[in-house]
């Protein structure tokens, strides 16, 4: 480890994150590797100020000295109109979960997308994705659907409770992967679609501490599947416990946080983390947490 000069003034942009382990995650890391490195979560609703003053807050940090801002719900798409640049990957996705600042411009990057590739490859690199069900269209399943078709998956079933909402992404997703295949799909379908894929993600709300349940029904896994879930609070959601009775491999969520964290983090300070430290690290948070 080297210390060095150079201090780092991190913030967090979005709503109810006072209690996210980003903070801790980001300062942990930076320690060592011997960096000054300060992270604050900004939360809209301690501060009382609506999501659309998400570019205002932008510039009152880039004045106040900050380097770099980490961006979530409900601001990923509002800052777009913020930016002086946006890299081609958050630009496909229009959403923007980190923004660096740079000689006093904003620019913008997604990093859902490589936080849930990594955790994918990483494991389950050699399972079938030819066929795959996701479940929710909204910011992170953005994320999930590019990564997902980057991956190999050839036909990609979207599944939403709006089902415009399924059908505008499927269509954005196939202008983006022509060689794949991305279809919108109803809730009724999926007891069909989901016994013949090769693996489910839920990319919904339905499974955190204040949204308990699955977001179908999980006797409709066969075992064979492998099961992906973006929730990591709680990180054994009752989708990823269903699923490993069932005798599924599963993807818990922790892996794209840890994951899109590790990436914002190589952004910001042009060093690459520690990964395998990063995880451990955020377990340990997550059991502190609960305990």
């Amino acid at each position: 480890m080297s210390t060095t000069s150079e201090s780092y003034l991190v913030g967090l942009i979005g709503e109810g994150i006072t209690a996210s382990l980003s903070p801790a995650m980001h300062e942990a890391e930076a320690a060592h590797h011997g960096l000054h490195y300060l992270y604050r979560p900004i939360d809209l609703e301690a501060i009382a100020r609506p999501a659309t003053d998400v570019g205002e807050l932008l510039r009152a940090g880039r004045d106040l000295g900050f380097n770099a801002f980490n961006i979530t719900h409900p601001c990923k798409q509002l800052v777009l109109a913020h930016l002086d640049e946006i890299a081609p990957e958050a630009a496909a996705l229009q959403a923007v979960n980190t923004v660096l600042i740079r000689d006093g411009k904003f620019i913008g990057h997604n990093t859902d997308q490589t936080g849930f590739a990594s955790g994918l490859a990483a494991v389950l690199p050699k399972a079938a994705k030819d066929v795959v069900v996701q479940v929710g269209t909204g910011g992170a399943g953005s994320a999930v659907a590019s990564a997902l078709l980057a991956a190999g998956t050839a036909t990609l079933h979207l599944v939403d409770v709006d089902s415009s909402r399924a059908t505008e992404r499927a269509a954005a997703l196939n202008t983006l992967f022509p060689d794949r295949r991305t279809v919108a799909a109803t809730v009724a379908e999926l007891p069909e679609l989901l016994h013949a894929a090769d693996g489910v993600v839920n990319a919904t709300p339905v499974g955190m501490h204040h949204h308990p349940g699955t977001p179908f029904d999980t006797g409709l896994l066969t075992g064979s599947q492998w099961v992906a879930d973006v929730i990591y609070l709680p990180v054994e959601t009752q989708l990823i416990a269903a699923a490993r009775s069932a005798g599924c491999q599963v993807l818990d969520g922790g892996h794209m946080a840890v994951g899109q964290a590790a990436d914002a983090f190589a952004l910001i300070t042009g060093i690459e983390p520690d990964r395998t430290r990063m995880r451990a690290h955020f377990l340990q948070l997550l059991h502190d947490q609960q305990g």
